[in-house]
């Protein structure tokens, strides 16, 4: 996410996906940030919607599906949207003979609020959206 959205993650509930070895999942062993999160699993972050905004907005996402390098989804918990529905997904692919992956998210919310919702989104959050997405794409290239 983007530095000036100051996310943090502020609570987690991990749940192994099932099939996962033990070894890669001991709670004891491995930092959170490498362990696998399959169905049922919490994570509840804040971040700031908008820089040097003084509030933060909180939202919990549930893991509801993982399948290994293919997939995982969550839906929000508690949040902002009135739904929101993400779905990550990982393909393998080779490019000029160097092998890589494509990354791909989708993504269905809905604001909520009614014809008010729709302005935001129209105004604010689709282009805000667009931009945090855009922004990861970039990053994960970077890390890669």
């Amino acid at each position: 996410m983007p530095a000036w959205m100051d996310v943090r993650m502020d609570r987690e509930k991990i749940v192994p996906p099932v099939g996962a070895s033990t070894a890669t999942q001991s709670l004891s062993s491995v930092p959170a940030s490498n362990r696998l999160a399959g169905p049922g699993s919490e994570l509840e972050a804040s971040y700031r919607a908008i820089p040097g905004l003084l509030f933060r907005i909180r939202s919990v996402a549930i893991i509801t599906a993982f399948s290994m390098n293919c997939y995982f989804e969550d839906i929000q918990g508690r949040g902002p949207f009135k739904s929101w529905h993400h779905r990550h997904e990982f393909a393998a692919e080779t490019r000029d003979g160097i092998p890589g992956a494509i990354i791909r998210d989708i993504v269905d919310y809905e604001v909520g609020f009614g014809p008010l919702g729709s302005l935001a989104n129209a105004l604010f959050v689709g282009p805000q959206m667009k931009r945090t997405f855009a922004y990861r794409q970039k990053k994960v290239a970077q890390l890669i």
